[in-house]
């Protein structure tokens, strides 16, 4: 069992969903980062995304896209955010998973990256930008490390593919709520809930929904179809909104409270 297996177990219990929030490890810097991820758990965060910034994020759009800019600009390395990880975990076990793409894991090198993800207390790897069907040799570190690769599922996603994903899956499974890029939108997909209900039908595997859930309101709804809500556009556009300011921390977790809120259910 792993931090994140144990928290979808814990929540379950509880008739409880997770709530995932992402943010760009490094955005608008390392302390910055490090105090959001203390301030996200204490308002009600049950797993955390941190992203690798990355100099072409393809299945980003441009909020998230700005937030690796400007973690690049300060010249954040993948050994960075791992030094942060490790300085998290001297005051939080909250389960982290990290979010990127192959090529810095490569660059890296694939084995030195997952035994020292491990060792800094990562709990769970998504690459965005590789197939299930490409990733033998990374699952094989991965698990011989026992850290959760979590594979994403789209809408478009067929049978045989939802098939290979609920076979290989750790921790949770991400599923992709539209076509497209990630960003902030207006309308869930309308097709959400029957391609839920597919990927449902293969596995018993926790299923968190990510790409285009800003509101409170759109993380209601996707909680009554899946485990997890998984928020970073909207959390990382207040970052953006909020450069320079004092009450950037705050403004970040007053928003994650109000999406913790609306998945509780006595709305407490």
């Amino acid at each position: 069992m792993s931090r994140i297996s144990d928290k979808f177990a814990e929540l379950k219990d509880k008739g409880e969903r997770a709530l995932i929030p992402f943010i760009t490890a490094g955005d608008p810097d390392l302390k910055t980062t490090s105090s959001l991820v203390l301030e996200l758990e204490k308002r009600g965060a049950d797993i955390i995304e941190l992203g690798i910034p990355f100099s072409d994020p393809l299945a980003d759009g441009l909020v998230i896209q700005r937030s690796s800019q400007r973690a690049l600009k300060s010249k954040v390395s993948g050994k960075d955010v791992l030094n942060l990880v490790r300085e998290i975990r001297e005051s939080s076990e909250i389960p982290l998973v990290l979010m990127t793409y192959y090529n810095p894991v490569l660059k890296y090198g694939i084995r030195d990256f997952i035994k020292e993800a491990k060792i800094a207390g990562v709990d769970g790897l998504i690459v965005s930008d590789l197939p299930p069907e490409e990733s033998k040799l990374l699952k094989g570190y991965t698990d011989r490390q026992n850290l959760d690769l979590i594979f994403l599922l789209a809408p478009t996603s067929t049978q045989k593919r939802i098939k290979l994903v609920v076979e290989q899956a750790g921790g949770f499974i991400y599923c992709v709520s539209r076509t497209g890029v990630t960003g902030v939108r207006e309308n869930l997909f309308q097709g959400l809930k029957e391609f839920i209900r597919r990927v449902k039908a293969q596995t018993n595997t926790p299923l968190g929904v990510g790409f285009g859930i800003s509101t409170p309101s759109q993380a209601r709804e996707v909680a009554k179809i899946a485990e997890a809500i998984i928020v970073g556009s909207a959390l990382v556009k207040i970052i953006d909104e909020n450069l320079n300011k004092k009450n950037l921390v705050k403004a970040v977790g007053d928003f994650v409270k109000e999406l913790k809120r609306a998945l509780l259910k006595d709305g407490e």
